[in-house]
């Protein structure tokens, strides 16, 4: 008698998502294996025409699940401006053009990226040539629809709102809707974002029209593979049970995510007092200095990166081995965004919250938002409080530098920065970043 074969279907493939051949060839040469879940859901219903929602979080590959079909269009009906995506942050954008490029190598798909901090002028140049994809942060693209001559988006094709909650959450509500009035009406649009907030719900009515919504994640999620602590500490401790956790995890690739810039700085000029590798990442730095501690972090030539939540969003950093929240997030979808940063792409990894008398409450409530509790993280109290001393005058340092540096503004940081081109290899990532050389920093604590 004969048995019938047991045969799975075969897992789909970008080319049975109707992907053209020019494309299926770059897809392969970034090495995008089988297709995501959202570009799964999303290409059928972009190659059909259908305006689109995507609730996805980072590090979905949500990025591809709108540009593939933004490049078969533009391939089917090449002209110059023919989509817009517009992006919360400067890297985020700098990162979405970099996957244009890639995935449109074969078609010479020309990118360009308005953003802030960068030379208006030659963006204005870059512009004036009709690049076929426009990649901007709000702002500066709605300065350069009022300003440049000769510059509209009265043709394009495709508007593409990623990360949508976090656009409205940096307060862009009143600038994208001057840009959606500089629009046409008549074009294909798509709204990306890790959440459905109020706000993201108005902009959807203003801006798409009849869309398909496709959500493949829920709106608080972390991955099986992320083991998530907690440590508790009093807070006049907080300090030095955070230095206790980064010496015992010295051999990893961390980021550190604090809720301010001041902290932000504080803690990077502390931990290279003490001897580590840190670099700083925060709204103040220039563009340039922010590019060049990601750029450094993500090559390994450091492997610190202490952060605010400018880095928590969008940036693709495909080996973090720890996240540690120095301070805990005011809301717990921000805590679902940093410790996203690890555990990416099926790696494992780990989430650190530092917990003081003051934060219990937003622990109860995380736990019961994630459906579990958070482990502790071992240490050994007697440990930890040797180093009190020695983290105790790192941080004055810091403290003081920090004072020096808001006294004396702009002409303290060039005079260092002059001082130190004779070690400029050691302390090239501190002085871009508007901090002083470590070894000057302990001549006038000495004094």
């Amino acid at each position: 008698m004969l048995q019938s074969e047991d045969i799975s279907p075969s897992p789909p493939t970008f080319q049975s998502l109707g992907i053209i051949d020019p494309l299926l060839t770059a897809i392969e040469s970034v090495k995008y294996a089988t297709p995501t879940d959202i570009q799964l859901e999303c290409i059928p219903h972009a190659l059909a025409g259908r305006d689109i929602i995507g609730i996805a979080s980072t590090g979905s590959g949500k990025t591809a699940a709108f540009a593939l079909p933004i490049l078969q269009k533009l391939w089917e009906d090449p002209q110059g401006l023919f989509a817009c995506v517009i992006a919360p942050t400067r890297e985020l954008a700098i990162q979405i053009s970099s996957q244009f490029e890639a995935l449109g190598a074969a078609m010479g798909v020309r990118c360009a990226v308005i953003i802030g901090d960068d030379d208006k002028m030659a963006q204005a140049v870059a512009l004036a040539k009709r690049p076929h994809i426009v990649i901007a942060t709000p702002g500066r693209l709605l300065d350069h629809i009022k300003s440049t001559k000769g510059f509209n988006l009265q043709n394009i094709k495709f508007l593409v709102l990623d990360e949508a909650d976090r656009l409205l959450d940096l307060d862009f509500g009143a600038i994208i809707d001057e840009i959606l009035k500089a629009l046409p009406k008549q074009r294909t649009t798509y709204l990306f974002s890790a959440t459905m907030t109020t706000q993201v719900s108005k902009l959807k009515r203003a801006s798409l029209s009849n869309p398909e919504k496709i959500e493949v994640s829920t709106q608080y999620q972390t991955v099986s593979t992320l083991l998530q602590y907690y440590i508790f500490y009093p807070l006049v401790y907080k300090d030095v049970v955070f230095v206790h956790i980064v010496n015992s995890l010295t051999s990893n690739s961390l980021i550190i995510f604090t809720r301010t810039i001041h902290d932000c700085q504080r803690l990077t000029i502390m931990l290279r007092a003490i001897g580590f590798s840190a670099l700083p990442l925060h709204g103040q730095l220039s563009q340039s200095q922010r590019l060049g501690a990601l750029n450094k972090f993500k090559a390994g030539g450091r492997n610190i990166l202490v952060a605010t939540d400018v880095a928590s969003r969008g940036l693709d950093i495909p080996s973090v081995d720890v996240v540690i929240n120095f301070d805990v997030p005011t809301h717990s979808k921000d805590y679902i965004h940093r410790v996203g940063r690890t555990a990416r792409a099926g790696r494992s990894g780990k989430a650190i919250t530092i917990i003081t008398q003051y934060d219990i409450e937003f622990q109860i409530r995380l736990e019961n938002v994630l459906g579990k509790k958070l482990e502790l993280w071992p240490t050994d109290k007697d440990e930890v409080m040797l180093l009190h001393e020695r983290v105790s005058e790192a941080g004055r340092m810091a403290e003081n530098e920090l004072k020096l540096q808001s006294q004396s503004g702009g002409k303290a940081k060039h005079n260092r920065k002059r001082s130190d081109t004779n070690d400029q290899d050691r302390d090239d990532d501190v002085v871009e970043a508007g901090f002083p050389n470590v070894s000057g920093t302990k001549k006038r604590a000495r004094r």
